[in-house]
């Protein structure tokens, strides 16, 4: 279909050439996490507003320079958050619940992050992951009332930036489509209201922020739609064909360009193409490399513009420049005009290997963070237009690294994967408990003695300034090992002796020694390369620095044994022994692209069963091996996900199944849609599950009562992720609902999720406030209520 005669650009707007390289995004926080101090600062009073906005202004500057410098021919604006792109996009669109209203009206920042985190006496929006990313976006609240309206200051304003700078900024946006497929019914809303139906009542929006940008000077606008990768209805199809349809029959807009990523746009393909954008951007990388067929079958892009996402963004191994050239020669025939990409927004890889110095410089060149990869795609756009030999010594080196990489012995252990191997599917003594759990909970009540509804927390308790500074201290050498470990005992004993007096039935030590959940025990199993400022954003002000899976792994010693069983000689209670799971340990990390995950999982989970062991040789009675990743990382395509999760709860069960029946083992999953994977979380045979579920109002209870399951569950009824502290009622109130779902005597009490990001006044009263509930609804059941 020959598309619409484009809108005439800006005519102050740079002509555009032939082919250029291009990012969708980029990391956000500065290379020292300058947003996230200046962010928190802000919170606790001691950064005002212009201050925040002044830092975010040279950070946004910073990112448009480098990336001018590194050659790219357009920029990408408006993808900058404080907090998160989505909440960005309800802001946009006028979005905002009315418990939100009178705070954005008395300052704008103040109700922002009110969406975000909340307050004192109002709830925050919920949040659940990023499609199968480890980032966290805040979820749209709409219902039939929701009425929109167009505030395109944000993004008319960076775009601003970028033309001051005299570059050629291309402002994204959060498409439609997508926006309106992640938002759910507000809380006020019957579960049955379905967000789509708002669509003809968005799209007027959509197109007042497009005529606003287009008076603002912009040629191009990017509506990403990754929500089109997933399986969609026809009815679904429909609504992407209307909304586009509508928006590329626009006069007063830019020219489209319709991004998708995180894999195989399929059946959407067709349709957007029948619409009259002007480009589509699509990814080539792992399960997207299928768009290049898909393309070919429709016919290609003729006279419209095609992005091409051939350097992987969501994982930090150097590219395979041949390989990508190849790729990108074969779509030069496919679309008017190719350019090149990553597969997606480079905001979920760290941002500069150059801060690495301890990784081995042999091993560096092997990795490619933000600007590496945005290096990467201008030497394939300089290859494409000028030939190979333009960029000879880039492909040459690039090979050298690669046949560096294969042989390394870094890499392969042969006694690793021997053990792996070993491992018989058919043999159910490894991936099978000894008794089913009817019999093994009989012997677990007799061994801990819990009451009913007992309390626990997830794991960690607050990091605080002191943790922080203790481990920077023997970062730098001012306190040896016995001077970091007293402080760290010192911490333990502060949380044993709280919870004893709070009332909490099965403890934990706290985890003050633990940097994060995944690196804590990369640091520990070979295989693995920790970075030193390797930082991403995993949501707000969270960052993480996911550790790197590099080669074969295995445990060479002990890891929590020495920990966990000091707290247990603190107090008769039982103390948790806390692991992190062998899915959650890929998730959370930058996998191997030269082994299949499923192959890795076994290795981790084999290196992890050995932990296990020995924490219930000490004598640990409850071990925890959280899995907060197995939803996060389900594939987007309902036909990939039954192989998926036959590997993962198989790696669990590895991890899990050699304790004797007495043994209670506890997993934990947070901030995902639980629905799809109720039937793994069942598979999984853990005698405990704890879930996210106060922002989703108690649904996982529900969907676990569908399901039948039989085994013990803790619907978090303390959200952790605000800085409000609900009250005793609050908290007896969502017990009472879980009590309609899951029977007493299966029933926990808990947050939703680990305590570190707190602070302890918050966690002590909240968790004071959540033990109260547990006594008053036990009581309740006493009498018989």
């Amino acid at each position: 279909m020959t598309p619409q005669t484009p809108a005439t650009p800006a005519a102050s707007a740079p002509p555009p050439p032939r082919l250029r390289a291009t990012v969708y995004g980029y990391p956000r926080q500065g290379p020292d996490r300058e947003l996230k101090k200046a962010v928190e600062g802000y919170w606790k009073g001691r950064v005002k507003a212009d201050a925040l906005r002044r830092t975010a202004a040279e950070l946004r500057r910073t990112t448009l320079r480098q990336l001018a410098e590194a050659g790219l021919g357009e920029v990408p604006t408006g993808h900058f958050s404080y907090y998160d792109h989505m909440l960005d996009t309800s802001v946009m669109v006028g979005a905002v619940p009315e418990r939100h209203r009178a705070l954005l009206r008395r300052g704008a920042l103040d109700g922002y992050f009110a969406m975000a985190r909340g307050t004192r006496d109002t709830a925050p929006l919920e949040m659940t992951k990023w499609f199968d990313t480890n980032y966290h976006y805040l979820v749209p609240e709409l219902s039939p009332d929701t009425v929109f309206t167009a505030d395109s200051a944000k993004q008319v304003s960076e775009l601003g930036e970028a033309r001051e700078m005299g570059l050629d900024g291309r402002p994204v946006l959060v498409g439609p489509v997508t926006y309106l497929l992640l938002a759910k019914p507000a809380p006020e809303v019957g579960a049955d209201f379905d967000p789509l139906t708002l669509l003809d009542r968005l799209l007027p929006v959509y197109a007042q922020v497009l005529a606003d940008l287009r008076a603002a000077g912009a040629r191009w606008v990017q509506l990403d739609e990754p929500a089109l990768v997933q399986d969609r209805t026809p009815a679904e199809l429909d609504a992407v064909a209307r909304a586009y349809r509508e928006l590329g029959g626009l006069t007063d807009r830019p020219e489209l360009l319709v991004a998708s990523y995180f894999g195989r746009l399929g059946e959407a393909l067709p349709v957007l193409a029948r619409t009259p954008v002007e480009g589509l951007a699509l990814d080539f990388t792992g399960p997207g490399a299928a768009n290049l067929d898909d393309l070919a079958a429709v016919g290609g892009l003729p006279g419209r513009r095609l992005v091409a996402g051939v350097v992987d963004g969501r994982n930090v191994w150097i590219d395979d420049l041949a390989a990508s050239l190849s790729t990108l020669g074969t779509l030069l025939g496919l679309a008017g005009r190719v350019d090149v990409a990553p597969s997606c927004s480079l905001l979920h890889v760290p941002l500069d290997t150059a801060a690495e110095k301890d990784i081995d410089p042999q091993v560096l060149r092997w990795l490619a963070f933000a600007r590496q990869k945005t290096a990467e795609v201008v030497t394939l756009a300089r290859g494409l237009a000028h030939g190979t030999g333009a960029i000879a010594a880039e492909l040459s080196a690039a090979r050298a690294h690669l046949a560096a990489r294969a042989h390394s012995a870094l890499v392969h252990d042969p006694a690793v994967r021997a053990r792996a191997a070993a491992v018989d599917a058919a043999d159910t003594s490894w991936d099978r408990r000894s008794q089913p759990y009817a019999r093994r909970t009989a012997a677990q009540r007799e061994r801990l003695a819990l009451p009913p509804l007992p309390t626990t927390t997830i794991g960690s308790f607050p990091q605080t300034d002191d943790l922080r500074a203790a481990r920077a201290d023997l970062r730098a050498g001012r306190i040896d090992a016995a001077g970091y470990e007293e402080r760290m005992a010192a911490a333990v004993r502060e949380v044993i002796a709280f919870q004893e007096q709070a009332g909490l039935d099965v403890l934990v030590h706290g985890e003050p020694e633990r940097n994060d959940m995944v690196q804590y025990f990369a640091e520990q199993l070979t295989g693995y390369l920790a970075t030193r400022h390797g930082w991403v954003q995993s949501y707000g002000t969270r960052y993480v620095r996911p550790p790197i899976l590099a080669g074969d792994v295995s445990r060479p010693a002990p890891m929590t044994v020495a920990w966990t069983s000091y707290a247990q000689s603190l107090t008769p209670r039982p103390v948790k022994g806390m692991l992190t799971g062998p899915v959650t340990m890929l998730a959370w990390s930058f996998v191997r692209d030269d082994l299949p995950l499923a192959d890795t999982a076994r290795q981790v989970a084999l290196a992890l069963r050995d932990e296990v062991a020995d924490l219930e040789a000490a004598g640990t009675a409850v071990i925890q091996v959280d899995e907060p990743a197995l939803r996060e990382t389900l594939p987007l395509r309902t036909a990939d996900r039954p192989a998926y999760l036959a590997w993962a709860t198989e790696a669990f069960r590895l991890t899990t199944a050699g304790v004797r029946p007495d043994t209670q083992i506890h997993t934990h999953m947070c901030y995902a849609e639980f629905g799809d994977i109720v039937q793994a979380i069942d598979d999984l045979d853990a005698d405990v599950i704890s879930l996210e579920a106060a922002r989703s109002h108690m649904q996982v209870a529900d969907e676990l009562a569908a399901h039948g399951y039989p085994r013990e569950a803790g619907p978090g009824i303390y959200d952790i992720h605000s800085p409000r502290v609900p009250g005793t009622a609050e908290l007896t109130a969502l017990l009472r609902q879980g009590l309609a779902a899951i029977p007493a005597e299966r029933l926990w009490a808990n947050p939703d999720c680990g305590l570190k990001t707190r602070g302890w006044p918050e966690a002590r009263t909240s968790l004071e406030h959540l033990v109260a509930a547990a006594r008053e609804v036990r009581a309740e059941l006493a009498a018989g209520g």
